[in-house]
């Protein structure tokens, strides 16, 4: 394990060797690119054979049993809404801090929350039934006079995910210009030309410089309250609702925190293996991963009390219904769930509060593997236990996923892979111009010279 000498990359480096450097993750992807690429691709043909038969079957292939009508997809479309969130916080709230040390991971982080959005916008398609006819979920004219329901959760979701995937593009987008520019003067053929059309005419001068910081600094200022926004959105699809277990006024800040904590699992799952595939270890450092984890025990700390109160708030209620929600959910039938969901979440966070464990990768690779694990099953928990446990006993039921549901959750898996690979060797992953930004200028010596 290395030791963490200094923040940021190398002081030796120069301007030239960043954007070498950079521009050589594009190049020809070794083996180890091309196995993930095929598992990915594999992954989201699974995903996509089961989605074929719901077609065709339709959704009793899917473990739904009433009272439980929301089981795997809902979790899974939560889940992936919560990955996006760590995106927007590094890349936008810590821009408008001036952190330094979010200069070499942001940009993989925006590309995580789009693909993420975009797997998660397929869930509510997925969970609908009829596909065919998702577009009743648009409020638009039309001859019928057929409006949504505006009091509908999905439709919700339609509003809060269509604002969330245009904002986080929008600002990757207008992020990566300067750096696509930058490979453009380094390639040659018919890539020179795709990147010039995608550079949209960049040439680095100040006046595009002028105008592009003030835009950039438009869209971090924008895109910061959709961090808490769009997962309290979400979060009001439960608790807007009378279920034991759900309607709760912590909902918001619970949902968001544990969103943020998710995302960042995901961040510390691609980044680890990424550094070490592309070769980028002088500039995703032990110290970005060491800040990485520190959020990670930040967050994981908020969510670790939201459990306490949320069980505490159930007992103190004096409400029989809350109370057995809560009491089923850590000894009912779906014990292990429970019992995982507060395991990795609760107590495998607290292990950053040592240095040793924050600045070894291996063991934050562990622990992210965790987090993701958790953080679905969290979801899984909200959603399965409190339906199961409704106001009505005698018509409880327990839903058991089908395989239909592992199905579309590994293809959401290999979807979302699938994307991350492809941008990853299409575009830079680093950002090459803020990474520029940090290295200090060379000092003159006596006489003039460097």
């Amino acid at each position: 394990m290395t030791a963490i000498t200094q923040p940021g990359p190398p002081l030796t480096q120069t301007h030239a060797e960043v954007t070498r450097d950079v521009v050589a993750t594009l190049g020809t992807p070794s083996r180890g690119y091309y196995l993930a690429l095929f598992g990915a691709v594999g992954m989201f043909l699974v995903g996509l054979g089961t989605f074929v038969m719901l077609l065709k079957d339709g959704l009793g292939l899917a473990g739904y049993v009433h009272p439980v009508m929301w089981l795997v997809y809902i979790t899974t479309f939560v889940f992936w809404v919560g990955i996006g969130h760590a995106g927007t916080l590094i890349s936008a709230i810590l821009y408008l801090f001036r952190s330094p040390w979010r200069t070499a991971v942001y940009r993989s982080t925006e590309a995580m929350t789009v693909f993420a959005v975009m797997t998660a916008g397929l869930f509510p398609i997925i969970h609908i039934g009829r596909q065919w006819i998702f577009y009743w979920l648009l409020p638009y004219p039309n001859q019928r006079m057929l409006w949504p329901n505006f009091k509908s959760p999905l439709i919700w979701d339609v509003f809060a995910i269509g604002t969330y995937l245009t904002v986080s593009t929008t600002f990757l987008v207008v992020g990566l210009v300067p750096d696509i520019a930058a490979v453009r003067d380094k390639v040659s053929g018919w890539r020179k030309k795709v990147y010039a059309m995608c550079s949209l005419g960049w040439t680095g001068s100040d006046n595009q410089w002028r105008h592009y910081t003030r835009g950039y600094l438009y869209l971090a200022a924008l895109a910061t309250p959709l961090v808490l926004s769009v997962h309290s959105v979400v979060s009001w699809d439960f608790a807007m609702s009378i279920v034991p277990g759900w309607h709760g006024t912590i909902f918001a800040p619970y949902f968001v925190a544990g969103a943020i904590y998710s995302g960042i699992g995901m961040v510390l799952t691609l980044l680890v293996p990424l550094r070490k595939v592309l070769k980028l270890e002088h500039m995703i450092t032990e110290y970005h991963f060491d800040n990485l984890a520190k959020l990670t025990l930040l967050t994981g700390s908020i969510l670790f009390y939201a459990y306490l109160m949320e069980y505490f708030v159930g007992w103190y209620s004096a409400n029989t219904f809350e109370q057995t929600t809560f009491f089923r959910r850590a000894f009912g039938p779906q014990w292990w769930a429970g019992w995982s969901m507060i395991i990795c979440n609760a107590f495998v966070s607290q292990l950053l509060w040592f240095r040793k464990i924050r600045t070894n990768l291996t063991a934050l690779f562990v622990i992210s593997i965790f987090i993701n694990v958790g953080m679905w099953f969290e979801r899984y928990v909200i959603i399965a236990s409190s339906l199961s446990n409704d106001y009505i006993p005698y018509a409880w039921a327990q839903a058991n996923p089908t395989w239909a549901d592992w199905g579309i959750l590994v293809g959401s898996f290999g979807w979302f892979l699938m994307y991350f690979l492809l941008f990853a060797r299409t575009f830079p992953i680093v950002a090459i111009q803020e990474i520029k930004e940090m290295i200090p200028m060379p000092r003159r010596k006596r006489g003039g010279a460097h």
